[in-house]
């Protein structure tokens, strides 16, 4: 059994202080592998210091320095990625292919974004001409506790880490009880990048200890938070006494709107990108809303290509969908997708039940519903499994409302030749992101959304922005 009973503090690996731990187990067969230590407050107190301590020397290093380190992360990374992968896959049951080609490349590539941007970054800027003598400073904004998700687990801790250590922050990482496998490997490349001692902490935790800790200690600057609105409001409340910023990206049920005029392969492409990781992403194109003239088929096309897409274990190479991370994830989509059949939605494809030839593992069977209305259970929560829904609609000025019919706004979707109505549909859509036609977002775009999917800014220029402060000086020499 692995045994991970180490916390990354002062630029050490101490033990922690109590026998608390979290059960470790293979989404694919069932069965333990592991267990990590769940911090206490004393450990969660230990790292926070040492935080503080480093702040003031960090917080005034050369950003040249600073882009030393982190490019000497990012190089670091990239020569442990199938260690990286390898981790992922055991620890949430990704697939190992998509571990290794989306998971673990992750790391590097937010932080090669991020360099890129400091690259023109200027942390004293001027005013205005009318102002000559003003300045405007962007100063680290002190300690950042960051708390990061178990589905994309890499990807969102060098989101967050990366961003401070160049913003000048100093952290204190609690990743996910269920994914603390990749980020004590991040926490072993933190160490050989010669990061100093103070500046990066880890400490492994559950909510209701290390994350409640940090939420609501008085040194802590800052939370950045990703995962649940429910987890995202308990932090906001928590960190409400102590006026420290909170910073949160949090679920989605985002609209895929696909017009008549959509371009042949719009619904396979929707369908897919549904099922990507099992559906476990917050920005899932889980709602598809079809016009009425090209319904039926398209209703069709998804529950064809839903049902040619592989299932298997996460350790086994192929472009197959893996388990769902936990028995918790999996009885709640299997419930959710029962009420969907109890509430009237037609069942295009998959269901309840396992997959056929698995009777152990966390597999779901990738779901399609159709005939969905934007009341029912599967088109209101974030299901957060491979279950699509599918809903008609006549016009464009429907379709916007019905997208806009949901508490989050994370990311919305956009499928039609005509580049007007593209712009116009998308302008009007109530979310942070909109992608188009299947045009990924550039390099550096920020990740976030509105809404109860939180407001904070991830990656690029936007992502160092949210762990620095606005200082203005006059009288400048």
């Amino acid at each position: 059994m692995l045994e991970l009973r180490q916390f990354y503090i002062d630029g050490h690996w101490v033990p922690a202080h109590q026998a608390g731990e979290h059960v470790l187990v293979d989404a694919s067969t069932e069965e333990p592998f592991g267990v990590v230590a769940l911090g206490s407050d004393a450990d969660t107190d230990a790292a926070v210091a040492a935080a503080k301590r480093a702040f003031p020397a960090w917080s005034m290093t050369d950003p040249a320095r600073r882009i030393a380190l982190v490019e000497r992360l990012r190089i670091i990374h990239l020569e442990r990625t199938e260690e990286m992968a390898q981790a992922i896959s055991r620890e949430m049951g990704a697939p190992i292919d998509l571990a290794r080609q989306a998971q673990a490349g992750a790391g590097p590539r937010h932080m090669a974004n991020y360099l890129a941007a400091m690259q023109d970054f200027d942390f004293i800027r001027p005013l205005g001409p009318h102002a000559p003598s003003d300045r405007i400073a962007l100063e680290p904004i002190g300690v950042a506790a960051l708390i990061t998700p178990w589905n994309w687990p890499i990807s969102q801790v060098t989101l967050k880490v990366a961003a401070a250590l160049l913003a000048g922050c100093t952290v204190v990482l609690k990743p996910s009880e269920m994914a603390p496998l990749s980020a004590t490997l991040f926490a072993e490349i933190v160490d050989a990048a010669g990061i100093p001692p103070g500046v990066f902490n880890l400490v492994h935790g559950d909510g209701m200890g290390v994350g409640q800790r940090l939420a609501t200690h008085p040194d802590v600057d800052m939370v950045s938070f990703t995962g649940s609105t429910r987890a995202g409001i308990a932090i906001s409340k928590a960190a409400a006494d102590s006026l420290k910023r909170v910073s949160l990206e949090l679920g989605g049920k985002g609209a895929n709107l696909v017009f008549a005029d959509a371009d042949d392969m719009a619904v396979e492409r929707g369908v897919r990108q549904c099922f990507v990781n099992s559906g476990q992403n917050c920005n899932a194109p889980s709602r598809m809303l079809v016009e009425r003239a090209i319904y039926e088929r398209s209703v069709e096309t998804a529950g064809r290509v839903a049902q040619s897409i592989a299932i298997g274990p996460s350790g086994v190479a192929g472009p197959h969908i893996g388990p769902v991370v936990s028995t918790r994830q999996f009885d709640r989509i299997r419930g959710l997708i029962e009420t969907g059949i109890a509430e009237g939605a037609r069942l295009v494809a998959g269901g309840p039940d396992r997959p056929a030839g698995f009777n152990r593992g966390y597999f779901v069977q990738p779901t399609v519903f159709a005939d969905v209305s934007n009341d029912m259970t599967v088109a209101r929560e974030e299901i957060f499994g491979p279950v699509l829904s599918i809903i008609p609609f006549d016009t464009e000025d429907e379709a916007i409302a019905i997208a806009n019919d949901t508490p989050y706004g994370l990311t919305n979707y956009v499928q039609s030749q005509d580049g007007e109505r593209r712009n116009r549909v998308a302008r009007r859509l109530r979310s942070g992101m909109v992608e188009m036609n299947g045009q990924t977002r550039g390099a550096g775009s920020p990740f976030g959304g509105v809404k109860a999917s939180g407001r904070a800014r991830e990656g690029g220029r936007w992502g160092i922005e949210e762990y620095l402060e606005v200082k203005s000086i006059s009288g400048w020499g």
